[in-house]
Parts: structure tokens; C-alpha cells; sequence
């Protein structure tokens, strides 16, 4: 039996691959007298996706460093946050994630007697509780609330009552499942440090806050259940697991905003302490890394390929799925995962010689808008006003997009810049040169016409998803067709604001980042 590790050793496993620690003092002095009590909260919104390892894999350090844990399916959080969970689903979805999130922890071997499990429901509508609610709202500023739940509520044009109440119940959780610290994503802190402001001024102590990276998704942004492509559902089958992967953004050398390494670092490595490439002989064969360092260090020299390290991710993850698909493959637990999640319903197609009685919804969701970095630019070889661009959309291999931009932008301010591209336009050759995509420009209204490529936020990634505010969610199509004219119907309120923000419909195009804009055309059309 090994001897329980000393109050260092405690910390050192604690705090490991954590991005920050608020109140390390106080944390290593409850470390010092006996086991620090802990909870992390998951608002039961949208399905639980592989990144849910990664908090997953530090509640197995919590409990390897005898750390009491609570786990809070926060379902009235799901609700208050502009309701991202109906209230008639709440219960089904609740219950979805107590299902999902333990199969998720025994599949990485973390003993379930060991946690406590809690619904929010459970004591959030207490007397007790609510007053609370109410003393606090009493000291709380709006611009406090506001910012506080910035990073984590859903922002909106015309925001709801309800956001602004969120951070102050995720403060008073502390105080309600009697903790000492409180677990979550870097993307919580404001909320972290809005709980050490004003829980003092109800009396209540403050709490030491742990902080996880945000680890980015597959084509290199933060990894969301909205954007279907930047995650891997923890249903999903072998070979859609493959296919996304396939298209994950992995540049051969670059391990800045690599979520295929970050998943390594995070989730694998901390599971078994080693990770193994595998690869052919003629390659060199099998490699072991037990620490992720020489793996980083290996791939940032090229001397392990990007197509060797999806594959290995592949199968790792796999075995880390196998046990949850095989959980809710029964009957039971197929019906709750569709009742959870009902199919948005889809016009029935209509009979010969009839119409549709419901027409068919033309939303911005549908449109696949994604930043882009072209990589290359030449003047097509026979139409001297077209560019034929190579762009990267964070797939396997840049896309071809013909655009007719000779007589607006140079080539030099084409190149390795960043772009807009609509990428699911149906592929058509334009003078004997087959066009993947559309890069979308502002367009000046009068004479003589001036064109500016959409300009994406600095700092976003190839592949990154482009998005109408309030539009987050939908899955895009998988091919417009033409004869629906989805794209041309959208695109007649396509506007430039007087901010110079891309707009449908005064809604702002949005990346995770910030806004997308152009540089000079006010009241431009888009195209």
C-alpha cells in the first residue's frame, strides 16, 4: 500500500496543469491541517463533449490527493443563462449529464463512492438560499454582475435580468455546498473574483479558486458545443471520431492553439503518464513519451508528424469512448439522449404536385462562415481580373477560392492575411478553375466601387467558426443548394454598420474573439 502523499505532494497534484490559483497561501494551509473540500459546476446546457476530460482528469488528481469532491449539475445555471436549456427540457438534459459525466469518470477509472453528486434544484430554491440571492442583489452594482459573467453568459443584444443573476448564484454555491475551493475553466475568473468581492459582505468566507486552461477544439478555437466541428461528441461513432480529427487543425510544427496536443497534455497524459506515437517502421516506429515536454519539443521539430499524431489520439481516444457508447447504447438511455436533445424538426418534403406547408427556416445559421489564412495568391492563368488564392480553413489540405479581387486589392495585402470565407457554397469552376469557397467583402455603395475583405478579430485561428450574434447554435448545412438560393436570401441584409461591423440584420458577425469588420466602407453592402 502506498503511504498517503504529505501535504506537498498534495499540492503538487492539486494544482498540476492548472493555469492560475487564487489563495495558494490559504489552500496550502487547509492542506497543512486536513483535506481540502472541493466542487466543480457543469450548467447542463449543450451535450458534454471530450473536452469534459479534461476537468474529468483533474478530479482524478483532486482524489488521488485525498481531496473531498462534489459535483454540481447546475441546472437552474442551464436555465438563467439566457436559456440555453428550455425549462421544459431541464430535467431530461439534467439527468442526461449525471448519466454522461459518470460514465465519463469510470472510463478513466475514478471511483464514483468517492464524490458526492448535487443538483442545483436540490437547495437553490430554499428560503435560506433565496434570500441570499436577494441580500446579495442588494450590494451587488449592475456593472459588476455584467462583467462578471461576461466570459461565461451567453451575450446578447438585449441581455436578460437572468445573466446578471448568474455569477452571484455561482458565489453562493460555495457557501451552500460548504467548500473550501472552487473548481473551473480560466473563462470562470470573473466570476471567481466577483465571489471573493462580495461573499465577505454577506459574512461568508472567501474561497480559494482553481483554474483550468481553456483547451482549444479541433480546428483551434476554445471547443464548444455549438460549434460542431470544433468538437467530438463523446457519442459520436469510430469513424466520425476519424473524420474530425482527419480535418483537425494540427500544422506540422506549430503547437500554439494545437488541440489535438493540448487534448494529449491535458487528458492523456495525466491518465497514464505516458503516450505512445504510432507509427510504421519505415518511420521509425512506435515512440513512448513519458513526459509531454519531449513530445512537444519532438513535434515542434518535425520529427513526429502531424498525420501520426491523430492517429495515435485516435486510438487513445477510442478506448476512453468505448465504455461510454457501449453505457448508452441500451434502449433507456437512447430515448433519454433524444428527449434531451430533440432533432430540430425539418419541413417534410412535399408530395408531387404539392407545396410545403411550412416554409423552410432561412437563418445565418445555416451559412458555413469560417476565418481563413491565405497561403498563397496568383492571378488566375486566364482571367486577368480573378486571384486564384489557396486558403486555409483549418482542414486537412487548404481549399482553391477563385475571387475577383485583382482590381481592389493588391496580391501583397492577400497574402498570409486573414480572411472570411463562406465555405459551403456548392464548388463551380470559374474559367477552368474549380472555386471552394467565397471570400466575403465589403462593397461600397456608390462610384467608383471600393472592395475590403472582411477583416476576422486579431489573434483568431484558421478554421475558426464565423457566426451571426444570436445565431450561435445551428448547424450549418452540409452543401447550399442553388436552386434554394439560402445564401442570396440571407445576404439581402447583409449590411456594414457606421462602426464598420459586418451585420445581418443589425446583428453583428461574430468569432469567439470579438467582432468581424472592415477597415473604411460605412453602410457597405456585403458580398
Amino acid at each position: 500500500m502506498e503511504p498517503a502523499p504529505g501535504p506537498q505532494e498534495k499540492y503538487q497534484l492539486i494544482t498540476r496543469n492548472l493555469q492560475e490559483v487564487l489563495g495558494e497561501d490559504k489552500l496550502m494551509a487547509i492542506l497543512k491541517e486536513r483535506e481540502l473540500k472541493i466542487y466543480w459546476g457543469t450548467a447542463t446546457t449543450g451535450k458534454p463533449h471530450v473536452a469534459y476530460f479534461v476537468p474529468m482528469s483533474k478530479i482524478a488528481d483532486f482524489l488521488k490527493a485525498g481531496c473531498e469532491v462534489t459535483i454540481l449539475f447546475a441546472d437552474l445555471h442551464a436555465y438563467l443563462d439566457n436559456m440555453k436549456a428550455p425549462w421544459e427540457l431541464l430535467e431530461l438534459r439534467t439527468r442526461y449529464y449525471e448519466h454522461v459525466i459518470k460514465a465519463m469518470l469510470e472510463s478513466i477509472g475514478v471511483p464514483l463512492e468517492k464524490l458526492k453528486f448535487v443538483r442545483g434544484t436540490d437547495y437553490q430554491l430554499s428560503k435560506e438560499y433565496t434570500l441570499d440571492v436577494y441580500r446579495l442583489s442588494s450590494v451587488v452594482t449592475q456593472h459588476d454582475a455584467k462583467k462578471a459573467g461576461a466570459e461565461v453568459v451567453k451575450q446578447v443584444e438585449h441581455p436578460l435580468l437572468s445573466g446578471l443573476l448568474y455569477p452571484g448564484l455561482q458565489a453562493l454555491d460555495e457557501e451552500y455546498l460548504k467548500v473550501d475551493a472552487q473548481f473551473g475553466g480560466v473563462d470562470q475568473r470573473k466570476i471567481f473574483t466577483f465571489a471573493e468581492k462580495y461573499l465577505p459582505s454577506l459574512g461568508y468566507a472567501k474561497r480559494v479558486h482553481l483554474m483550468n486552461p481553456m483547451v482549444p477544439g479541433l480546428t483551434g478555437s476554445k471547443m464548444s458545443s455549438s460549434e460542431e466541428d470544433s468538437k467530438i461528441d463523446l457519442l459520436d461513432r469510430r469513424e466520425d471520431v476519424k473524420k474530425k480529427l482527419k480535418k483537425a487543425f494540427c500544422e506540422p510544427g506549430n503547437v500554439e492553439n494545437n488541440g489535438v496536443l493540448s487534448f494529449i497534455k491535458h487528458v492523456l497524459f495525466p491518465l497514464k503518464s505516458e503516450f505512445v506515437v504510432l507509427r510504421e517502421e519505415k518511420w521509425g516506429g512506435n515512440k513512448t513519451y513519458t513526459a509531454y515536454e519531449a513530445l512537444e519539443k519532438d513535434f515542434a521539430e518535425q520529427v513526429v508528424h502531424p498525420g501520426d499524431l491523430k492517429n495515435s489520439v485516435e486510438v487513445a481516444l477510442n478506448k476512453l469512448l468505448d465504455p461510454i457508447r457501449e453505457k448508452f447504447n441500451c434502449p433507456e438511455l437512447k430515448k433519454l439522449s433524444s428527449a434531451a436533445y430533440p432533432t430540430p424538426s425539418k419541413a417534410k418534403p412535399a408530395e408531387k404536385g404539392t407545396k410545403n406547408s411550412e416554409p423552410e427556416d432561412v437563418v445565418p445559421s445555416r451559412l458555413d462562415i469560417r476565418v481563413g489564412k491565405v497561403i498563397s495568391v496568383e492571378k488566375h492563368p486566364d482571367a486577368d481580373s480573378l486571384y486564384v488564392e489557396k486558403i486555409d480553413v483549418g482542414e486537412a489540405e487548404p481549399r482553391t477560392v477563385v475571387s475577383g479581387l485583382v482590381r481592389f486589392v493588391p496580391e501583397e495585402q492577400l497574402q498570409d492575411r486573414l480572411v472570411v470565407l463562406l465555405c459551403n457554397l456548392k464548388p463551380q469552376k470559374m474559367r477552368g478553375v474549380e472555386s471552394q469557397g467565397m471570400v466575403l467583402c465589403a462593397s461600397s455603395v456608390g462610384e467608383p466601387r471600393q472592395v475590403e475583405p472582411l477583416d476576422p478579430p486579431a489573434g483568431c485561428c484558421a478554421g475558426e467558426r464565423v457566426y451571426v450574434e444570436g445565431y450561435e447554435g445551428g448547424e450549418p448545412d452540409e452543401e447550399l443548394k442553388p436552386k434554394k438560393k439560402v445564401f442570396e436570401k440571407l445576404q439581402a441584409d447583409f449590411r456594414i454598420s457606421e462602426d464598420c461591423v459586418a451585420q445581418w440584420k443589425q446583428r453583428n458577425f461574430l468569432t469567439k474573439l470579438g467582432t468581424v469588420s472592415c477597415k473604411s466602407l460605412k453602410g457597405g453592402s456585403i458580398s
